[in-house]
């Protein structure tokens, strides 16, 4: 209880779990996505799974090391970003892509703007979209059982029928981490029952995002259209790991609500009106811009009111 007090600036009460931590628990709930990303797509998911988090460690050691700062690779916020980032990517990517993903989601993303708490979108998926504009063809590219083909969502865009349950269980073509739901919820209920993340954020993000699909997806309420596009792409991994990364999203019980609705809402246009199959990575970097806006506006006021001492002027 001692440790919780310090004659400091405020905060004065700190939390008992620090960032190592707070990691620590982020890397044991994604373990079941990417044990089983090892196994659904073999040695080379591993391979870049390994690639990347070393590519990560090692950015931000030579980083701090070069602008002569304390080594901050112990926090493991470095191997979170990696694992995530590997998560996102296709098991066919070539491994220097990989890196080139790595370096930039720490030093560009992070390090340039003051490092774990300070950068102004989530790390990983900033890399990730990089890497789609920069090698569009390598990270579009799927495959599985040694066969190219269209993921689930691209086969639904297309009109195509696919199949739900293979969806949930993740024996389908898409990134390392992205295709059971299953793993990705039993990470999730881990995250929530040891209280690392607020279910406010998800739940908004999936309600929204599903009614979002009821009203403007053509089907109406078809309940397997709609657990298919649930069940499609990143929507899961992005709402529970991404979505809820503290330093860009809101603080604000209120901000956490807008942030998630307005998520739903742009991963919907982006996927019923958009020209890419998904849009889950390019709703949660908008909405990491606007995570300024909403806490200014969802703030709560301070108790009791300040008069101000008027100053009359001698005449």
């Amino acid at each position: 209880m001692d440790k919780m007090f310090n004659v400091t600036s405020s905060p004065h009460v700190r939390g008992r779990m620090d960032t190592q931590k707070i990691m620590l628990c982020v890397l044991i709930s994604l373990m079941p996505a990417t044990l089983f990303g090892i196994y659904n797509f073999g040695y080379k998911a591993l391979i870049i799974i390994l690639v990347t988090v070393a590519t990560c460690v090692l950015s931000e050691f030579l980083f701090n090391l070069i602008v002569k700062k304390d080594n901050t690779i112990k926090d493991l916020s470095a191997v979170v970003t990696g694992l995530l980032l590997a998560l996102n990517l296709p098991h066919t990517l070539p491994w220097w892509q990989a890196v080139i993903g790595g370096v930039f989601a720490i030093v560009v993303v992070k390090m340039l703007f003051g490092g774990i708490g300070q950068n102004f979108m989530n790390p990983a998926l900033g890399a990730r979209c990089f890497l789609i504009l920069s090698f569009t063809s390598s990270m579009t590219s799927f495959t599985y059982d040694g066969i190219t083909e269209a993921t689930p969502l691209a086969m639904l865009k297309n009109g195509e029928s696919v199949e739900p349950l293979k969806m949930l269980l993740g024996t389908e073509a898409g990134t390392i981490g992205e295709t059971s739901v299953v793993c990705l919820l039993i990470g999730a209920v881990f995250l929530l029952l040891v209280g690392i993340i607020d279910i406010k954020i998800p739940a908004a993000y999936i309600i929204t995002f599903s009614l979002f699909i009821v009203l403007f997806g053509g089907h109406g309420f078809d309940a397997t259209f709609l657990i298919e596009h649930l069940c499609g792409g990143g929507l899961m991994l992005g709402a529970f790991f991404m979505a809820t990364d503290y330093a860009t999203s809101p603080i604000t019980p209120l901000g956490k609500i807008i942030f998630g609705i307005l998520l739903g809402i742009l991963t919907g246009i982006f996927r019923i009106f958009g020209s890419s199959a998904e849009g889950v990575s390019y709703a949660i970097i908008i909405g990491n811009l606007v995570v300024p806006l909403i806490e200014k506006a969802t703030i709560p006021r301070a108790f009791g009111i300040t008069k101000v001492k008027e100053v009359k002027k001698d005449e």
